[in-house]
């Protein structure tokens, strides 16, 4: 097994002889974790892709790693924002930039990519891209600068942990249950696919460090905020845009009727072992594994949210979580021309 990282949080190992070592610590980027946003400060970033320069240098060595690789991504931005498609530019553009600063794929304190870099993801001009960063502002999710060193930063600390809003409260138990059968389909077979891919070095340092920011989040908000992500990184690494599309819409979903309930400790740790086992099969290439384990975990998810929420998709008075102290008038200044 790699000896522990001088200076970095504890995390999670993957040995060469399997499985995880809880008090080991993984060399790429997961000194970051507890940073502001519960994660770890630009993991996509920091991480190269598949078959990239460095890509030898994650959690395990070349003995460990599955040959011929293809280049399956693992950038959450490029996997999540997909083209815009119907002819509503700029409410899709809204809603495809909110949901992902919702979700974490951008988290607190980062900086959105350029706006031609954006616009040439979403397949929209950059004036619809200027108007759709504008009302995220008028809604408090993210700040503009101008400037060289100007930009448009997150500023939403991701997804709620205070009361969920009136039309979540109401929601009919045909939905409830809807999304949630959904996700048993969607999200096991994607784990399922994740382990039979052969995965680079980096794609396994990847998964490593977005289960390390689960266990490690500083706060419940945060803590949710990673948890998305998580499952986000689980799809990514199945190679399969349209299954990430279905995956951020299901959690993008789930995170509605979770700010509905409580944080429960016993379910939070039950939930660590579950998403340490995921990660374990996935790393090892047990697709039969992987799949159980996810469907184990959206059972355990959907019996807790059938129980709380209801079958009637409301919230019972003795579990809706305390009112949280409305968010500062966001101010909406000049939007920066960063190219």
């Amino acid at each position: 097994m790699r000896p522990r990282c001088p200076g970095v949080v504890p995390a999670v190992q993957w040995s060469v002889s399997g499985g995880f070592d809880a008090g080991a610590g993984v060399c790429r980027s997961v000194g970051a974790v507890g940073a502001a946003g519960g994660g770890l400060v630009s993991v996509t970033a920091a991480l190269p892709r598949a078959g990239g320069p460095g890509a030898a240098g994650g959690t395990t060595g070349a003995a460990d790693e599955r040959s011929g690789a293809p280049d399956v991504p693992h950038d959450l931005p490029d996997a999540v924002l997909r083209p815009v498609r119907d002819g509503n530019a700029f409410e899709s553009t809204v809603e495809h930039l909110a949901t992902a600063i919702r979700l974490g794929v951008f988290r607190a304190g980062e900086r959105l990519p350029p706006e031609r870099e954006l616009a040439e993801r979403l397949k929209v001009g950059r004036a619809t891209l200027r108007d759709a960063i504008g009302a995220l502002r008028q809604a408090g999710l993210v700040t503009t600068s101008r400037g060289r060193s100007g930009g448009t930063v997150v500023v939403h600390p991701g997804l709620r942990s205070g009361p969920a809003p009136a039309d979540t409260r109401t929601r009919t138990g045909a939905e409830v249950v809807d999304v949630l059968l959904f996700r048993r389909v969607v999200e096991p077979g994607a784990a399922a696919l994740a382990a039979a891919a052969p995965l680079t070095a980096a794609q396994r340092a990847f998964l490593a460090d977005a289960l390390a920011a689960v266990t490690h989040a500083p706060d419940d908000a945060s803590r949710r905020v990673a948890d998305a992500r998580l499952h986000l990184a689980v799809a990514t690494l199945a190679g399969s845009p349209l299954l990430v599309e279905a995956v951020t819409a299901t959690q993008s979903r789930l995170s509605e009727l979770l700010s509905a309930i409580p944080v429960l400790r016993a379910n939070i740790a039950h939930s660590d072992v579950q998403h340490a086992d995921l990660v374990d099969a996935v790393l090892r290439g047990d697709a039969e594994r992987a799949r159980a384990v996810a469907e184990e975990h959206c059972d355990a998810t959907s019996a807790l949210l059938r129980g709380l929420v209801g079958r009637a998709g409301t919230v019972p008075a003795s579990a809706a979580p305390a009112p949280a102290p409305a968010p500062p008038a966001a101010t909406d200044p000049p939007t920066a021309t960063d190219d």
